[in-house]
């Protein structure tokens, strides 16, 4: 992005899609990782469906995402070894398999285990596109447009955590229940293909620095940024389950998903303001700040009353998780060894959605015991130790960051 255009204030959305390749970068991204609010759950509403077992239902949808949690990064290497456009075509079709493999054992009623086998095969060729995106603006955007460039991607990931989980549903209702997982093969087909023909975002395949570490995981920085999102993550999965204790123990479950798409929304709306701000402060210490916000944001969802007051809480709890995400994201991006960042995003990716599995595993047997209430000061205790990690690694967070001119938006000392 040409360093003459708008660095700050919403212009700077405006001047970073006019840069060359920007609009179709985020259009295609924004197509081929759709089905990320979507696959579960869509997997969830066929097996149900099919089995008459929710518990089954349970088991293939989580095997999918464990199998695809623990693989992210491993793709992500690949890509950092053998670039992103040889990953995303090979995974692109191992994925488009192991989803039809997964429809068609699904609607033919086969026995648990060729779904599960399904779903594994499904879930380790599921490339992280959040992390490939992050790579790819890495390289198409100058330093002084990342910050705007992580923004935008946090703010489309709010959007389709808003709308996915109403396609799913209401194409499972009203269509099939196979139509979810149909939309999915054809989402993330498109998107995977589309992106691995865009050639100006495609990161370069970099020589490792011999004297340095070879793996973005060997960054202590890095391990920092790691351990910090899947405190956010822990944070995410148990305020999920607060939600939707709340509003069964308010007579009215289907207040959940409004509650969630209020947290979605003021995370979206914080999101935008801040990757439009040309902040001054260092992205470590930038970190420190929202993940603070976002561990004493949740604190008053334990004393919600009513429905009403937790409507307006829940906008407040979604306040500092955008910007605490991003940056997170601009950090690594100054933390990653040269031509290890697919894969050093692909770590964050995995250790949040593990974060989210373990908080709403936590947060659900709280919630059975002591109500909404032990769980959501579950979720105080991930944003706690999001904080920690981030107020204790400061140093390492500093450590080996790329210098760029001040108020950037990227590390001075992501």
């Amino acid at each position: 992005m040409s360093a003459g255009g708008a660095k700050s204030g919403f212009l700077a959305y405006s001047t970073l899609l006019r840069s060359p390749g920007a609009a179709a970068l985020g259009l295609w991204g924004f197509v081929g990782r759709f089905p990320i609010a979507m696959r579960s759950l869509a997997c969830l509403l066929l097996v149900s469906a099919a089995t008459g077992s929710l518990g089954q239902a349970g088991v293939v949808a989580a095997t999918l995402l464990v199998a695809q949690g623990l693989a992210s990064p491993v793709l992500g290497r690949l890509a950092d070894r053998h670039s992103q456009r040889r990953v995303l075509l090979l995974a692109c079709a191992g994925h488009g398999l192991g989803l039809v493999w997964l429809l068609v054992a699904a609607v033919l009623r086969a026995p648990l285990w060729l779904l599960v086998v399904a779903a594994v095969v499904t879930g380790c060729s599921s490339v992280s596109l959040t992390s490939f995106m992050r790579a790819r603006w890495a390289a198409l955007v100058d330093q002084g447009g990342l910050r705007t460039a992580y923004a935008l991607e946090s703010m489309l990931d709010e959007t389709i955590f808003l709308l996915g989980p109403l396609l799913a549903t209401a194409l499972a209702t009203a269509a099939h229940p196979a139509a979810g997982l149909v939309a999915c093969v054809v989402l993330t087909t498109a998107g995977s293909i589309a992106l691995a023909l865009h050639k100006p975002s495609e990161p370069g395949v970099k020589p490792v620095d011999p004297s340095g570490p070879r793996r973005a995981i060997a960054v202590r920085g890095v391990q920092v940024l790691i351990v910090a999102y899947a405190g956010l993550g822990f944070l995410l999965g148990a305020v999920d389950v607060t939600m939707v204790a709340f509003a069964k123990e308010q007579g009215s479950p289907g207040m959940a998903g409004v509650f969630l798409s209020l947290t979605a929304v003021g995370s979206l709306v914080a999101g935008g303001v801040y990757g439009a701000v040309d902040w001054r402060l260092s992205q470590a210490r930038l970190l420190s700040i929202t993940a603070g916000t976002v561990a004493v944001g949740t604190v008053p969802l334990a004393f919600a009353g009513s429905s009403l007051a937790m409507a307006g809480l829940a906008v407040v709890a979604g306040v500092a998780l955008s910007p605490s995400l991003i940056a997170g994201s601009t950090l690594l991006e100054s933390l990653a060894p040269r031509g290890s960042l697919s894969e050093g995003f692909s770590w964050l990716s995995s250790a949040g959605a593990l974060g989210i599995a373990a908080g709403t595993a936590v947060g659900g047997r709280l919630a059975e015991s002591g109500g909404s209430s032990h769980a959501a000061l579950a979720a105080v205790g991930g944003g706690v130790v999001a904080l920690a990690l981030s107020l204790l690694g400061q140093s390492a967070l500093h450590a080996g960051t790329r210098d760029v001119p001040a108020g950037s938006g990227s590390v001075v000392e992501r």
